[in-house]
């Protein structure tokens, strides 16, 4: 399986110097890692009983902005010292909140620091000599480091209780290490979508699309969870465009019909067929709640089915919210997985 996640973006982020960067290094995490078809464990137990909420559905491709917390490692030119996906967090005892701040302590002088980076949540320090480059007559410390993410997702819903919206339905992880990645804050971001390869057997497909409109943002992001980006919704009527429903519990899901709710054109958010073909009784959230497959001839015919992009897509049933799209299927991109939309506002109230 893969992650059906922010698909990342053709742009280039600006990647700071600091002594320390070189040009050309990409941009964006990304997110999406091959998986391969593992069983679930069915978790039985007692359920609790969930009072009706009405959200928004959405479907409509966004663009995610994110500022990590420090500066994280994308490059290194040697093994010896600091990992890509190591999170500089402090230079010579004080802290800093991203590139701009270790060029500032690192200076130009080539004089030893201390790096203190967090790699699996636990603190680690190297002293580091800064190297003079002559092509470049700049002091580098030998790896290559990045402040931003950005790339392309799927809105699942705006709940209108809270001025707060959801995403994706699964975290955005740095994908050397396979850690959730720590951010400080973001922006929700209109995205049109203007290409589409489509996914087959081993290969998933994906969606490019346009981010644009970044001086006026959909929303701010909060929080990037394992379950999904959450946030706080700017321009509340860029929200409300599609008519109010009921999220389901997920004691209400049934194996059977039902339908996604995702773009693949333009700004378009179109509906797509498919079927429920096995649920996963749970008491605590899991990002797999749900198996699917796509049975609507247009989506299987312009995309081979499920593609990066378009985690977060709501899925409806019986005019509910039951959940969104998290992973598909490498081997077979027809086949799915998704989240219970119980979690997601379950993550949406602990803000």
């Amino acid at each position: 399986m893969i992650d059906v996640n922010f698909k990342s973006t053709k742009l280039k982020s600006r990647l700071k110097k600091c002594a320390v960067l070189f040009a050309g290094v990409l941009a964006f995490v990304a997110c999406a890692g091959v998986l391969f078809p593992e069983k679930l464990s069915v978790i039985t137990g007692s359920d609790n009983v969930v009072s009706e909420r009405v959200l928004i559905p959405g479907g409509q491709s966004v663009g995610i902005q994110m500022n990590v917390k420090g500066a994280l490692i994308v490059g290194v030119e040697n093994n010896s010292g600091p990992q890509v996906g190591d999170m500089i967090v402090a230079v010579n005892g004080e802290k800093v909140a991203g590139p701009d701040d270790v060029e500032k302590i690192v200076g130009d002088k080539g004089k030893t620091v201390e790096i203190t980076v967090m790699r699996n949540k636990n603190p680690i320090n190297y002293e580091i000599t800064p190297y003079y480059d002559k092509p470049s007559k700049e002091y580098k410390l030998g790896f290559w480091i990045k402040e931003k993410i950005a790339g392309i997702g799927t809105l699942t819903f705006y709940d209108p209780k809270t001025n707060k919206f959801a995403s994706l339905g699964h975290g955005i992880y740095e994908p050397e290490t396979g850690t959730l990645l720590q951010t400080r804050n973001g922006s929700l971001l209109n995205t049109k979508v203007n290409q589409i390869t489509a996914g087959s057997k081993g290969t998933p497909g994906e969606i490019g699309g346009i981010i644009y409109n970044f001086q006026k943002p959909l929303g701010s992001i909060q929080k990037n969870t394992e379950f999904g980006i959450y946030g706080k919704a700017d321009d509340a009527q860029s929200f409300g465009t599609s008519e109010p429903m009921v999220m389901a519990s997920k004691e209400e899901i049934e194996e059977g019909d039902a339908y996604i709710l995702t773009t693949i054109d333009g700004t378009a958010v179109e509906k797509f067929k498919i079927e429920i073909t096995k649920i996963h009784h749970q008491n605590s959230a899991e990002s797999k709640g749900l198996e699917f497959q796509v049975t609507d001839k247009n989506l299987l015919a312009s995309c081979g089915g499920i593609i990066q992009g378009m985690s977060g897509s709501p899925i409806i049933q019986n005019n509910r919210i039951i959940g969104a799209v998290t992973h598909v299927f490498v081997n077979n991109p027809q086949k799915g997985y998704g989240i219970f939309a119980e979690w997601m506002v379950e993550e949406i109230d602990k803000s």
